[in-house]
Formats: structure tokens, C-alpha cells, sequence
């Protein structure tokens, strides 16, 4: 009996000792974006980008205008009204404003809305096509856990997220 309690407990260790985690995968899982890359964008919308991009890296605030703080809709309110272009002040009405535009004729300057809320299609995010390219479109746009930066619709998440497109100049 002394030689077999040992031997159950090596035998014990060996079998409890399998990992049952799967390690995740670490890299960024992306999508391939149909664009039409020959229209050329406007001066108003390069200067629009230009100027959203100022505010890169402003930490998130909800409600939030300024350097201080900004969501996603206010980046796009701000942007357009330094141009003199008045947007509605909220994701909800901007989702309404201006054509709706197919993806692969999305352009620089247009808005882009995401449902990023478990089980919904309902509109809740928007950003600012920055740059299109084949394959792939950029935006910027006020994140909620990261603040004002630039993404792609290439990757998985905002592939997923999209819901429209539209062109409000």
C-alpha cells in the first residue's frame, strides 16, 4: 500500500497538469474592404480630415468639443463646423444627414457609422474616412477606451460594426 499511494499521486499530477486555455491569437484579424480608389477627394473634405486630425490622441469625454474631451460625434460636429458645415450634434442625427453612399464608393470626408453594442444594428458610433485605399478604408473617429485616433474598416471589430455610409458634401 506504501508503494501505491506514490504512485497515484505522480499519476494524479501527471494527468491534472493539461492546460485546458487555448492561447488567443494575437494578431489583428482583418478584412478586405471593396473601395473604388479613382475619385478624387475634395479640398473642403481634405481640410475637414486635416483639421479632425489635430485632435488625435484627446482622451474620450462624452458630450466633449474640445482638446479637453471629445466623443464621437462631437469630433465630427467640431470638424465640420470650423468650415462653416452645421451637422446635427449627435450620432442619431447625423445617421439621417446627407446621401447615403455605397461602401465601395465611399470617399474622404464622408461619415461612417458603426452599431458597436452586443446583439444590435442600432447606429451608436461615427467617424471620418481619412484615407481609401484598395482594400482598405481609414477613419478617424473618438474611441471610448482610447480617445481620438485613427482606425481601419479592414479590421475585424469595425468590418463586423459598419453599418452605413453617407456623404454630407
Amino acid at each position: 500500500m506504501k508503494k501505491i499511494l506514490p504512485f497515484i499521486f505522480l499519476l494524479f499530477i501527471v494527468s491534472s497538469c493539461k492546460s485546458k486555455k487555448v492561447a488567443p491569437n494575437k494578431k489583428k484579424q482583418t478584412r478586405t474592404v471593396k473601395v473604388n480608389t479613382t475619385n478624387k477627394p475634395t479640398k473642403a473634405a481634405e481640410s475637414i480630415v486635416k483639421y479632425a486630425q489635430t485632435f488625435n490622441g484627446t482622451r474620450y469625454k462624452y458630450g466633449g468639443t474640445t482638446k479637453k474631451g471629445m466623443d464621437c460625434s462631437g469630433l465630427i460636429f467640431t470638424s465640420y463646423k470650423k468650415y462653416d458645415i452645421n451637422l446635427p450634434r449627435t450620432t442619431s442625427g447625423l445617421k439621417s444627414t446627407g446621401d447615403w453612399v455605397d461602401l465601395k464608393e465611399v470617399n474622404v470626408g464622408d461619415l461612417v457609422f458603426f452599431a458597436t453594442k452586443k446583439n444590435s444594428r442600432s447606429v451608436n458610433h461615427v467617424g471620418i474616412v481619412t484615407r481609401v485605399r484598395t482594400g482598405n478604408v481609414e477613419f478617424i473617429h473618438a474611441s471610448s477606451s482610447k480617445g481620438v485616433m485613427t482606425s481601419s474598416l479592414a479590421e475585424k471589430y469595425w468590418y463586423f460594426s459598419f453599418v452605413q455610409a453617407r456623404r454630407v458634401l
